[in-house]
C-alpha cells in the first residue's frame, strides 16, 4: 500500500501537519527535513515523505516553552502596571499548560511502551509500529 499522492506546496503541507511555513523552512535549514525539489515556478514540491517527517519532528521536538511563552516571559519585567500579579497569573497559566503537556507525554509514553512490548525486533523499518506511530497523525493507533 504505497500510494503516493500528488506533490503539495509548502503551504498545503504546513496546513495538513499543523505547523507554520517558517517551521518547515527552519527544519530544512537545520537538516531535519530534506530540501524538496522545486517546480518550474520555484515552489517547493513536497510529497508524503515530508508530511511523515514533519509529524516525526513535531513529536520528537517537544520544547517545554513555546515561542509565545518565551516572549511573554521576556516582557514580564517591563510590565510595571500589573507587576507581580501578572507574574503570578502567567505562572498559573503555565501550570495549566504544563499539566496538559504532561498528560500528552504520558499518553505518548504509554503508546510507545505498548509498541516496544509488541515489537518483534526484526523486519523492515516501514513495518515497525513505533516508527509508523511517529509519522502518523494519531499516536494512539
Amino acid at each position: 500500500m504505497n500510494t503516493q499522492s500528488a506533490p503539495l506546496t509548502i503551504g498545503a503541507v504546513a496546513k495538513r501537519v499543523g505547523v507554520a511555513i517558517n517551521t518547515i523552512r527552519y527544519y530544512e535549514r537545520l537538516g531535519l527535513l530534506p530540501q524538496p525539489p522545486r517546480r518550474a515556478s520555484s515552489y517547493r514540491s513536497c510529497g508524503d515523505g515530508a508530511i511523515a517527517q514533519l509529524r516525526f519532528n513535531r513529536r520528537a521536538i517537544n520544547p517545554s516553552l513555546t515561542l509565545k511563552e518565551i516572549l511573554d516571559l521576556l516582557t514580564l519585567p517591563h510590565n510595571h502596571q500589573k507587576g507581580v500579579a501578572a507574574v503570578k497569573q502567567r505562572a498559573q497559566l503555565w501550570l495549566v499548560a504544563l499539566n496538559a503537556r504532561i498528560a500528552e507525554l504520558q499518553r505518548v509514553y504509554d503508546g510507545l511502551a505498548q509498541r516496544v512490548e509488541s515489537c518483534p525486533g526484526h523486519g523492515a523499518p516501514d513495518h515497525c509500529p513505533s516508527l509508523r506511530a511517529l509519522t502518523h497523525e494519531d499516536m494512539s493507533s
